[in-house]
């Protein structure tokens, strides 16, 4: 804290707070120049220790990098219809996701990439084109779409919003297919589980987080905001509270997850314990789930892949609905990896069934 305190960016900070120039509120901290790090970190003591109500960190970051985003814009009709799109179907949306006491990480992360991608394809339509989402054609969004990368199916959400809103009801998008569905051998998840159970190439924090993706198929955004009091501690032994009912921690697991418990780093930031399986570096936040996903993936592991095939492998053991209420996955993403699964084998059956003449 002292060293924190002696920052050549953290004194001006503390002294406008000090003297009034600066109020201590949200809205005294959003005005603070120049914005960084050093702000967000006082802003997250100050709500840790209750100085200042919770606020949404992901919602007042999506509203000023819309602001800052459309201020670049200078076509009218480019800029005016991204801004109700954002407000009306984004914004809305997770606020509501934030009022039922979900996560708004990855929302707005995804709201980001269809606005940027929106902006994207209006820009092209008026340059190229000489038309804008009123008077767009389907052969232009069949053009924009097959022209170029993957991620210009984003816009898909905006012409569904854009058909909603009686705009442009003559252009639509379908889902996009994946052509291939990334998955690790089993072999290569057992040893990737036991490296991380027995190994020394990662720290412990990371270990266990890796894993909780190998072994329960969790995506890293959940473990990275799991709960402490999801952690069930009974004499017959550790569960995780992951869907319901908890999933059992079988050793040498447990004894890993164990001393993790009794030894979770970052405690000192907060002055306080944390609520938190993986508390992050400011106060009262969990680990940002991108410093999970990058230090397992330089140690080699493919996050996806890890994920689809321990699903899968536990969809092939148990019944798909079983996983799904017992990992906190819906019912059609379990019954999902259940048939496919399930295709090697039908097609085995169907190879061994086949009448072949005069054959054996």
């Amino acid at each position: 804290m002292l060293t924190w305190k002696r920052s050549a960016k953290v004194q001006p900070l503390l002294s406008a707070v000090a003297s009034g120039a600066t109020a201590l509120t949200h809205e005294g901290l959003d005005a603070y120049e120049p914005t960084g790090r050093h702000v967000e970190h006082l802003r997250s003591i100050l709500i840790h220790h209750k100085a200042l109500p919770p606020r949404d960190k992901y919602i007042a970051y999506f509203t000023r990098w819309l602001e800052d985003k459309l201020a670049a814009v200078e076509n009218d009709e480019i800029k005016r219809p991204v801004r109700q799109f954002a407000t009306w179907h984004h914004l809305r949306r997770i606020n509501e996701l934030a009022l039922a006491g979900k996560s708004t990480r990855g929302p707005v992360h995804s709201s980001k990439q269809e606005i940027t991608e929106t902006l994207r394809f209006l820009a092209w339509l008026a340059a190229e084109q000489g038309r804008t989402i009123e008077t767009c054609v389907q052969q232009d969004v069949d053009q924009w779409v097959t022209t170029g990368p993957t991620t210009r199916h984003a816009i898909r959400t905006f012409l569904i919003w854009a058909a909603k809103s009686r705009i442009n009801r003559s252009v639509t998008l379908g889902f996009r297919h994946a052509r291939s569905v990334r998955q690790l051998t089993q072999e290569e998840r057992l040893a990737w589980i036991r490296e991380l159970l027995q190994g020394d190439s990662e720290s412990l924090p990371y270990r266990v987080a890796g894993t909780l993706l190998l072994l329960y198929a969790q995506p890293l955004v959940k473990v990275a905001e799991f709960p402490m009091e999801k952690v069930v501690i009974t004499p017959d032994g550790l569960s995780l509270q992951l869907g319901d009912p908890p999933s059992p921690v079988p050793e040498p697991f447990s004894a890993l997850l164990r001393e993790h418990i009794s030894r979770r780093p970052n405690l000192r930031t907060t002055g306080a314990g944390s609520p938190w399986l993986f508390p992050g570096y400011r106060p009262g936040e969990h680990i940002h789930p991108n410093t999970l996903m990058d230090r397992l993936r330089t140690l080699g592991i493919d996050l996806l892949g890890a994920r689809n095939t321990a699903l899968r492998e536990l969809v092939a053991q148990v019944p798909a609905p079983v996983v799904a209420e017992m990992l906190g996955y819906s019912n059609q993403v379990a019954q999902k990896h259940a048939d496919l699964a399930a295709e090697p084998f039908s097609r085995y059956a169907v190879l061994t069934n086949l009448k072949i003449p005069g054959g054996k």
